[in-house]
């Protein structure tokens, strides 16, 4: 590297990143993650429920056919 004046000339490639600048930006990195893990569960398990609730309402009103199957066409069809 040259000397300027008793300096060292540095340029960008040749520092690297502090090490608590990476640190925090692996940990901010994995916090997304988790956030991001713990929202789609939680989602999920809403909407299961509902898809539950809604199963258990059609079936007690009952509302839910069975399908039997034609014999000319072969399709199933509610009963």
């Amino acid at each position: 590297m040259p000397d300027i004046g008793g300096m060292t000339e540095l340029n960008d490639k040749d520092r690297l990143m502090p090490p608590l600048i990476a640190f925090a930006g692996v940990l901010g990195g994995l916090t997304v993650v988790r956030w991001a893990y713990r929202t789609a569960t939680r989602i999920n398990q809403e909407l299961e429920e509902a898809r539950l609730a809604r199963l258990a309402e059609a079936a007690r009103t009952g509302e839910i056919k069975t399908l039997r199957r034609d014999p000319v066409t072969g399709a199933y069809r509610p009963d």
